[in-house]
């Protein structure tokens, strides 16, 4: 037991208390962990605790009921299918019916864009095309790098200001006649690294408080360099992660804010989200023990860093 105490000072860098409560918690994961085989085995039912007639009815409902409602799940999944064609830029305001079919959209749902497009006109930029009814999200996000269309509204659609002004300067007795309606507000994707909490909250369901929290857990973080890392953020539900992915981006020339392996003490790394204590200690002691590190790659040396763990937290660190 004393080598297997010094064993594990020596690679992990505990103290002797540290060691014992180790010790003590691996003990008491293995009685987790076989307690419910344990279970299990003592409480086995009998073979013919489920043979009477009345449970073999409930479970033959229960079977049907489940055969049933399983094809209209698989029908709605089947709705949106992967694009047939390869994807290569185009311009929604060119395409029939069958090429948008062929880009993985239903007919029902090819056939509303066409007559979007008859009655409101041309698209005149990329999220304007988000706003048909039941768009999919999902889809957009895979369309969105191939639409040839401005990222943002046209200056053309600030006109009506000026319009208005000359109205009002000079009165026409058929403005009644002659007015336009007013052009909805369509949000336009932005970076989601550069945003302040006043442009989160431009995207429904985001208020003070998960905007504060989005842009805190981003700061603490250094930067998102995926979308996928939003759902990491606490308490935001699927809905405003599906808008979040939807309206906002990561930038390929956003540069992360980095913590340096060979300066930073085990307080500095343990403030990121993604290296606990422990592991903090460990980083510090292996560099104390075997000199400075010569690249990142080093960290995965130490036992406490999976390899899931140096994927999440190796864009965040510099030599």
């Amino acid at each position: 037991m004393k080598k297997i105490k010094y064993w594990i000072r020596r690679n992990f860098g505990f103290s002797q208390r540290e060691v014992n409560g180790f010790l003590v918690l691996i003990g008491a994961m293995v009685l987790l962990t076989a307690a419910p085989l344990l279970f299990k085995w003592f409480t086995k039912p009998e073979i013919g605790a489920i043979g009477n007639a009345t449970d073999r009815q409930l479970l033959d409902s229960l079977v049907a009921q489940l055969e049933t409602k399983q094809p209209e799940k698989t029908g709605r999944r089947q709705l949106y299918q992967v694009p047939v064609a390869k994807l290569q830029p185009f311009n929604p305001n060119d395409l029939n019916e069958a090429q948008w079919q062929e880009l993985g959209l239903p007919k029902f749902m090819a056939q509303r864009i066409l007559n979007y497009r008859n009655k409101v006109g041309d698209f005149a930029y990329k999220a304007q095309l988000a706003t048909i009814y039941d768009f999919p999200d999902s889809v957009f996000q895979q369309l969105y790098p191939y639409i040839q269309l401005p990222e943002t509204k046209p200056s053309r659609y600030n006109r009506n200001q000026g319009i208005a002004a000359s109205a009002r300067s000079a009165p026409n007795p058929n403005w009644a006649n002659n007015t336009r309606p007013r052009e909805r507000f369509i949000l336009a994707p932005f970076n989601i690294n550069t945003a302040d909490t006043t442009a989160l909250k431009q995207i429904r369901g985001i208020g003070s408080k998960l905007s504060a929290r989005i842009v805190k857990y981003r700061d603490g973080l250094g930067g998102f360099y995926t979308m996928a890392q939003v759902q990491e953020v606490y308490g935001l539900p699927p809905a405003i992660v599906d808008s979040l992915q939807k309206y906002t981006f990561v930038a390929h020339t956003y540069t992360l804010q980095q913590v340096s392996l060979n300066k930073a003490n085990a307080e500095e790394l343990k403030a990121h989200p993604y290296i606990s204590s422990n592991v903090a200690r460990a980083i510090v002691a292996y560099r104390e023990q075997h000199g400075a590190y010569r690249q990142i790659e080093d960290i995965k040396k130490i036992k406490l860093v999976t390899p899931e763990l140096f994927e999440k937290i190796s864009p965040y660190l510099v030599i």
